[in-house]
């Protein structure tokens, strides 16, 4: 495998990983209105994932800084023709950040009211605003043969586009849903479990119809048919939605949690590996790709990348790891006493 293959599925492996990560605090922010009946579980929501959401989001960093350093021209093509969408992204992910600080610093309710709902918001439209994102890439996006973006912020919003963005919040809900029957207790985790086995028939039926679009819409099973071997990638998240609701069953919520993020991580690798080798399909004319090929640094450039992730993203996952096991019990209320509590 050359350098810029490696390059590129390391690319979608950094996103599967930030959609594992962030989509479970996500998932649970949106969720708010839903299961939280009283400020208890309110914070109870917040402090669920607290300790991990700004570590989450490194992986968005390092996905990004990967696509500038190894395919630059590539990210110019993002950067520059989904500009609108990716400011609104940006701007969601900020307020969402600020949401978790500020909330605790003026004892108010219209105050604490006021960013709780701010933070619900934000956390439904970074998951919507993914999905659409995706989905539209999957798609191919209105390039002409300079790479250069054809279209407006109305194009992205295609039927298509939309279906993605409602796969993705459905997906980040059953992920989040997951998490707070894990991270929570009494009243609050039976509701966040109960509202798991719901989410989960729903993430279901759009996995499946979304993929049949997928098929009408786009040319993403082109590889699969040409390496039948491939298949495996969409299998494990077959097994993976079919192992969280068993051990959901048995209320096994770690293991559930695993699973969860197994059908994330193949879910994102069937449309990375469908993609291939194009980082961003043509509409217009397939031969106007941007490509891992025509859009990759230098051979010397990918080499050091490839030095330095691998020293550093060790790091970063035995950290993560760590924070995860620290905080693997459900929460009670000392938690929320706690001074670095939100």
């Amino acid at each position: 495998m050359d350098l810029q293959a490696i390059w590129f599925f390391l690319w979608g492996l950094l996103w599967a990983v930030f959609f594992m990560l962030d989509g479970y605090d996500l998932g649970a922010g949106a969720l708010m209105p839903v299961l939280a009946k009283n400020e208890r579980d309110r914070r109870m929501i917040l402090n669920a994932s607290g300790p991990f959401w700004d570590g989450n989001e490194v992986w968005l960093i390092t996905a990004g800084g990967a696509t500038f350093a190894a395919f630059p021209a590539a990210y110019a093509a993002m950067f520059s023709g989904l500009y609108t969408a990716l400011m609104l992204l940006l701007f969601m992910l900020i307020l969402r950040g600020v949401s978790f600080e500020f909330r605790g610093k003026v004892e108010s309710a219209a105050w604490q009211r006021t960013w709780d709902w701010l933070h619900v918001v934000s956390s439904f439209v970074v998951a919507l605003l993914l999905g659409v994102a995706f989905a539209n890439i999957f798609r191919g996006l209105p390039l002409d043969e300079q790479g250069i973006f054809q279209g407006g912020l109305l194009t992205l919003l295609n039927p298509y586009g939309l279906a993605g963005g409602v796969l993705f919040v459905v997906m980040f809900f059953l992920h989040g849903a997951l998490w707070l029957g894990l991270r929570t207790d009494g009243e609050l985790q039976k509701r966040s479990q109960a509202m798991a086995e719901k989410l989960w028939i729903a993430f279901a039926i759009v996995l499946v119809l979304f993929l049949a679009y997928t098929a009408v819409e786009t040319q993403l099973f082109s590889n699969y048919l040409r390496w039948p071997v491939l298949l495996i990638v969409p299998l494990l998240a077959v097994i993976g939605l079919i192992a969280t609701r068993t051990f959901l069953g048995s209320r096994r919520m770690w293991p559930a949690m695993g699973a969860s993020a197994l059908t994330i991580v193949a879910v994102t690798f069937f449309g990375i590996i469908g993609l291939f080798p194009a980082l961003l399909p043509s509409r217009l004319n397939p031969g106007w790709s941007v490509t891992a090929y025509n859009s990759s640094s230098s051979e010397l450039t990918l080499t050091i990348m490839l030095v330095v992730v691998g020293i550093f993203v060790p790091i970063v996952i035995a950290y993560q790891t760590w924070a995860h096991i620290m905080f693997a019990k459900p929460m009670g209320d000392e938690d929320l006493d706690h001074e670095e509590a939100y």
